[in-house]
């Protein structure tokens, strides 16, 4: 009965209809065109999915207490980015690879998830993998014939990260003078990693562009959840304009076309992550009655300085609040989005994630 509850609500949240279902092939212009069959996942908290150790905040109440109802590694109340990618696609989202050896092989059908919490391009603050580490891994499977190369072709790669780099960055040097040239590293050390992912034989990528990192409640709370960051968002406005200048000369490359791709245009997608914050953010704002919540503020706090989510204390004494309604909310913690909030952000992303069909 629970499974069956889970599944029903599963399929309420992602307003499940025929347009989710796993479709096998289409006629399009006399070519046959093939549903992608598996998700691989490269990125940081927004995507990952249960690979970060226990002791991390993931695996602690009250994330998942929405979906699916008890932690499940996820930075969330409930679902995040890559379960929203998968069900676009029509598949289940991919087992996170820390878990490859404890689940039935049938279920890495659906692909791989490599995605860590806390980690970036380069090594940031977090003790876990970056993203060159996370395609070795990828090779890895790759190599063992985890998957044929008929598997990787029919594939598609998500991959969302860079925030944590420039928190790292700022943290590290305690200003963001340099970050300009910084970002430059970040961009060209990403698309390298892009044509490596393509080279091992992934049929189609859709890379994230930065959210607003201005507008996240680690940084607003010193306004009260009031204001975005102007120089916050400035970092990102550059980020997002050199990750698309050099995607669109990566594009021009011959060498990102796959046999499954009539161009390279189609091989490579962008994820506007942050017009589809901003625009979610706008719509919440102005919903009807609910004009006087503040979509800048999180769900999930720490009592006082020093605390955050899911912290607690001698005696089990719960060192953090919760909002009345976090299905309402769009942000969960200081950083992350609720469930609510990537549903609203997945709505605004549709016309791009149909080009990965």
């Amino acid at each position: 009965m629970e499974k069956q509850r889970d599944l029903l609500f599963l399929c309420l949240v992602l307003s499940c209809s025929s347009s989710f279902l796993p479709w096998v092939s289409s006629s399009e212009g006399g070519l046959e065109k093939v549903s992608p069959q598996r998700l691989f996942v490269f990125g940081d908290s927004y995507a990952d999915t249960g690979n970060t150790e226990k002791l991390s905040g993931g695996w602690h109440p009250p994330y998942g207490s929405t979906f699916p109802g008890e932690p499940s590694g996820r930075f969330s109340d409930g679902l995040v980015l890559t379960d929203y990618v998968a069900s676009f696609l029509g598949i289940e989202s991919p087992q996170p690879y820390t878990w490859r050896n404890d689940v039935n092989k049938t279920l890495l059908q659906h692909g791989m998830n490599f995605a860590f919490g806390g980690t970036g391009v380069f090594d940031t603050m977090a003790r876990e993998p970056n993203m060159t580490t996370q395609i070795d891994y990828f090779q890895s499977s790759v190599e063992q014939n985890v998957y044929t190369k008929h598997d990787l072709s029919s594939s598609v790669a998500l991959v969302s990260l860079a925030g944590n780099d420039y928190a790292a960055f700022t943290m590290k040097n305690g200003n963001q003078e340099e970050l300009p040239s910084f970002i430059t590293s970040v961009i060209d050390q990403l698309v390298y990693n892009l044509k490596r992912i393509k080279g091992l034989g992934v049929g189609k990528i859709a890379v994230t562009a930065l959210e607003p990192l201005g507008c996240l409640p680690q940084i607003t709370t010193v306004s009260s959840f009031k204001n975005c960051s102007s120089n916050w968002n400035s970092i990102t406005r550059l980020h997002n304009h050199q990750l698309r200048r050099s995607l669109q000369e990566l594009k021009k490359n011959e060498s990102m076309m796959g046999p499954s791709s009539p161009s390279s245009s189609s091989a490579l997608v962008i994820l506007d992550l942050h017009s589809a914050f901003v625009s979610a953010l706008n719509m919440l704002r102005h919903q009807s009655g609910n004009l006087s919540e503040n979509p800048l503020k999180p769900c999930c706090v720490g009592v006082t300085e020093g605390y955050s989510c899911g912290n607690v204390g001698d005696k089990g004494v719960k060192n953090y609040v919760l909002c009345n309604h976090p299905e309402t909310s769009f942000f969960w913690d200081n950083i992350h989005p609720s469930q609510n909030g990537w549903h609203a952000v997945y709505s605004f992303l549709h016309s791009s994630l149909h080009r990965l069909l």
